[in-house]
This record gives C-alpha cells, sequence and structure tokens, in this order.
C-alpha cells in the first residue's frame, strides 16, 4: 500500500517550548516518518521560529492518526480545509466523529476567517454560530439538538503555551516539575510576588480541602480572603463544615486545634457544627444571626466573595449551601472561571483534577500537596501548566500571608 504524506507547518517558539522535538518523536513513535522541508530559527529572544515539515503515513488512515497527534502541538497542514459542520441530532448529543478540544488555544477556519473558540477547556465540542461569526467550546450535555458542531480536525489550529528564550521565571511554561527538593521558600516568595500582581490585575481563584482545616491554616486562608487574594472559593461540604467546628468548638474532627489533642465527644462536633447552620438556613444566616463569627466562610460572607461547595457521596449533611447536583456545581465552578488568572489549589485531589479540566491552558496554575503524586496527576489529567509545591498546607499558608504582609508594608 503506498505511503501517505502531508506537509505541516509550526510557527512561534517551537524550540524552547520542546514543540518541535514532541512533533519528531510523535511522528516516529506512531510509526511514521518525516523530512523538515525548511527550518528557520528566530535569531532574537522573541522572534519565533518556523518549521515546514513533510509527514509520512503508512496510509491515508495512518497519517491522519499521526496529524491528529500533531495538532494538539500546533502543527497545522500547510494547505488546510475549511472547518466541516454537522449539526446535533438531539440536546446533549454530538454527531458522530466530533471534534474533541484541548485546553490551550483554538482556532477554526470557517468561511475564510479564523475564529477563536471562546470559552476553551479540554474535552468539549466546538460549536459555531455562523450568523454571529462565533465558534464557542460546549460541553456535550449543553449542546442543543441543531446547533452547528464541528466534526473531524479539519480546519482546526491549536496554539500551545510557548517559553520564548530568555529568562523563563518560576512560572514557565512546562517546567514545573514536582519534587520535595524545590526551595519552598524561594517558591512561596515567588507565588507572594505572583499573587499580588493579580489581585491587581486579575482574578484569583482558591481551591481547598478539609486538610487546610486540619493542619490549621485556617486562619492564614482567612487572612487572605479578608485582605482580597480569593476572589472565588471552590471547596466542598467538608471544608465548611471543619471551618465552622473550629469556630463553634475550637476542634477539627474532634481534635483541638491549639492543643493537638483529641477532646470527649469531639467526634460528635462535626455533626452539631451542620446541624447548627441548618438550624439557622445558610452560612449566610449564620453569619448574619451571630452563629458564625470567624473563620474562612465567615470571610467569604462578609467580603462577598462567591463560592462553590461541590457535594460528594460521602457527605455528612450536607449543609445547606453545597450544591449536591454535580452537573450544577460543575456549571457553578466553569462560569466562576471565566476570567480567572491565577488559581491556587492546596490539599485536594479530587477539587484540584475537577478545577483543572475547566482551565484553559494559560491561566497560572499552582497546586499544594504533601503527596507528590497528587501534583503528578494533576497535570498527567492535562493541566500541563500547574507549578506543584509539595508542602505541607499548615506550613504553607502561614509562609505564603508572611511573605504577603512583607509585600504590603514595603508598598
Amino acid at each position: 500500500m503506498p505511503h501517505r504524506e502531508e506537509v505541516v507547518e509550526l510557527r512561534g517558539h517551537i524550540i524552547d517550548s520542546l514543540i518541535l522535538s514532541k512533533v519528531l518523536d510523535t511522528i516516529m513513535e506512531m510509526g511514521g516518518d518525516f523530512e523538515i522541508i525548511e527550518f528557520q530559527v528566530g535569531k532574537r529572544k522573541m522572534d519565533p521560529s518556523y518549521a515546514e515539515i513533510l509527514v509520512r503515513g503508512k496510509d491515508e488512515e495512518h497519517l491522519e492518526e499521526i496529524l491528529t497527534e500533531l495538532r494538539k502541538y500546533g502543527a497545522v497542514p500547510k494547505h488546510l480545509g475549511e472547518v466541516r459542520l454537522e449539526p446535533a441530532p438531539a440536546d446533549g448529543v454530538c454527531p458522530d466523529g466530533f471534534y474533541t478540544t484541548t485546553n490551550h488555544r483554538t482556532f477554526v477556519l470557517f468561511d475564510g476567517e479564523w475564529l477563536e473558540v471562546e470559552d476553551i477547556e479540554m474535552d468539549c465540542a466546538i460549536v459555531v454560530y455562523p450568523e454571529e461569526r462565533r465558534a464557542v467550546a460546549k460541553p456535550i450535555g449543553e449542546v442543543k439538538e441543531g446547533e452547528l458542531v464541528v466534526v473531524g480536525d479539519q480546519g482546526i489550529k491549536v496554539k500551545p503555551p510557548e517559553r520564548p528564550r530568555g529568562k523563563k521565571g518560576i512560572f514557565g511554561f512546562m517546567e514545573s516539575e514536582v519534587s520535595p527538593e524545590k526551595p519552598t521558600p524561594t517558591l512561596v516568595r515567588r507565588i507572594a510576588e505572583e499573587m499580588a500582581r493579580h489581585r491587581e490585575e486579575g482574578k484569583i481563584i482558591l481551591v481547598l480541602g478539609p486538610a487546610v482545616i486540619h493542619a490549621g491554616a485556617r486562619d492564614d486562608v482567612a487572612w487572605l480572603i479578608r485582605h482580597g487574594y480569593v476572589d472565588v472559593l471552590f471547596a466542598g461540604n467538608a471544608v465548611a463544615v471543619h471551618d465552622v467546628e473550629v469556630s463553634l468548638f475550637g476542634t477539627s474532627l474532634g481534635v483541638d486545634v491549639e492543643t493537638g489533642e483529641p477532646v470527649k465527644g469531639g467526634h460528635s462536633h462535626h455533626l452539631y457544627a451542620i446541624n447548627e447552620i441548618r438550624k439557622v438556613g445558610g452560612l449566610k444566616e449564620a453569619v448574619e444571626k451571630g452563629v458564625l463569627k470567624d473563620g474562612i466562610m465567615y470571610e467569604c460572607v462578609v467580603n462577598d466573595v462567591p463560592y462553590v461547595l461541590a457535594g460528594s457521596i460521602r457527605d455528612d449533611g450536607p449543609i445547606p449551601d453545597v450544591v449536591t447536583d454535580t452537573v450544577e456545581a460543575q456549571r457553578l465552578m466553569r462560569e466562576h472561571l471565566k476570567g480567572a488568572t491565577f488559581v491556587l489549589m492546596a490539599a485536594t485531589m479530587l477539587h484540584s483534577i475537577a478545577t483543572g479540566n475547566l482551565l484553559p491552558s494559560w491561566v497560572t496554575t499552582v497546586c499544594v500537596d504533601i503527596n507528590p503524586a497528587v501534583v503528578t496527576k494533576l497535570m498527567d489529567r492535562g493541566t500541563a501548566q500547574t507549578l506543584g509545591v509539595v508542602s505541607d498546607v499548615g506550613v504553607f499558608f502561614p509562609e505564603l500571608v508572611d511573605r504577603l504582609r512583607e509585600l504590603e508594608s514595603n508598598d
């Protein structure tokens, strides 16, 4: 059977971002062959480079499989046809062979014009609205019957994050190796600098797990919220419950937060905390009636910081504020993530991965966990821009607050 071939183009900082090497490795790993036809290297640090590569496959199907993988790195066929569209056959159903998105900037060629796909996130379909000349990434469940959905890979261009030559900085693309041997104080200082900048210029999302409460970082997180370093909070029932437990009983999971000693009858405290919030109708009502007087959820209420508490089948209670419909919780998270520029995830594998799945790849993302595997799993599931910090959150947050206070005192 004759070989099939196609010429693809790569543009941008394809050397420093390791994109070129990944493209060539992918071709070889998939059993294809290549020939570099043209290669222009940018002469200055900010200059892009250009490569024209002839890609060969064993047959047309094999070549298409290779090209599909190469599109993830921004490789675009030189002779590119327009995007193919088919109507959705029913609500929540896409046509066969519909294109599934990455979390990178994506463009579709429609009617001679490149349209950037709005609301991009991984694992969505792309719907094109011809009259509005718009392309939007939509979860399968939100696609409506008759909407025009992109099918196949034709007419699609993906632009991965790039790293220009020169000083890369701590948040350089794809340099977030996970290791407990990283200099944590240096990382925390740089994270504080980033948070200070994003407080003024962007939108900060904080994603928390209950270990933040158990480890004694509750007051530090409350300080972050009170001082404007959090625009939205994502968490689950447990974070709110144990935050309230500390406020009402001075314990977290029945352990005295001051002495670290178990309290007699303390195993019931989190249930009593849930009950107290249910009595008054919710967290806001608890603040208004003086039941809840401090802590993370208190600061969210009094500082008008929105929060999404996503439910779980393991939840006790839950408290009334918890969104028990997971599809609705996902929708709310997706809505609050619009415009996000900085995301700090701490001590929660499931909420971190869930948030990461909804993020574009250019959003600065930090994941803090004492277990390196949590950060690795997050990155392996597509949130490759993550900076991983292996640390006890009970140590990380006090250090972060100290660095932010220093920055504020120097202003």
